[in-house]
Parts: C-alpha cells; sequence; structure tokens
C-alpha cells in the first residue's frame, strides 16, 4: 500500500534568505544588548535601584519606539541601517557605561 503525502507549498517559506535571517539575528541581540546596557547606564548614573527601573522605562519604550519605525519587532526583510545604527547606539552606551564606571 502506498500513500500519497501531501507536498508542501513552495511559496510557504518562512525565511526571507540568509541575509535577511542574519540581520534579524544580529538586531535581536543588539535589542537585547541595548537594553541591558540602558538599564546598567540608568543605574550607575542615578547610583540607585531608581535609575536601573528607569533604564527599564526607557528599553520598554525604545523597543516599542523601534516597532512603530519597522511595524514589527523583528520584520522578514529588515533595512541594513537598521541594524548599522542600532549597533552604533549599543556601542554608544557601552563607552557610556566604560566612561561612568571608571
Amino acid at each position: 500500500m502506498t500513500y500519497n503525502l501531501p507536498q508542501p507549498a513552495g511559496g510557504d517559506n518562512v525565511s526571507a534568505g540568509t541575509g535577511s535571517d542574519v540581520k534579524t539575528l544580529a538586531a535581536a541581540a543588539l535589542l537585547t544588548y541595548g537594553a541591558g546596557m540602558l538599564v546598567l547606564v540608568g543605574y550607575l548614573l542615578l547610583d540607585s535601584v531608581f535609575g536601573g527601573f528607569l533604564g527599564v522605562v526607557g528599553a520598554i519604550f525604545g523597543v516599542i519606539w523601534w516597532r512603530s519605525v519597522h511595524s514589527k519587532v523583528f520584520p522578514r526583510d529588515l533595512p541594513t541601517k537598521s541594524v548599522i545604527i542600532l549597533a552604533v547606539i549599543s556601542a554608544a552606551l557601552t563607552v557610556l557605561t566604560f566612561l561612568l564606571v571608571g
């Protein structure tokens, strides 16, 4: 007895390509890193848990703004310019953290 298994449709691909997947992974990592750095900068600036709380609020608003710009937090076709800007902001937060600690 032979079973005829249904063939998947060719146009139902989740991925938009390897480049798009790499940009989405980089954006996810940079958003997570940037949010954590924002919490740390808030904590270091105000020297209290309240500063960390303000950093959390800022990180939430940053993700909401990112979503309003791209219509999704992780869109299928993320512009390279957005990933580069996110990397520059994360680097600036890292430098600011080193300046506040040292």
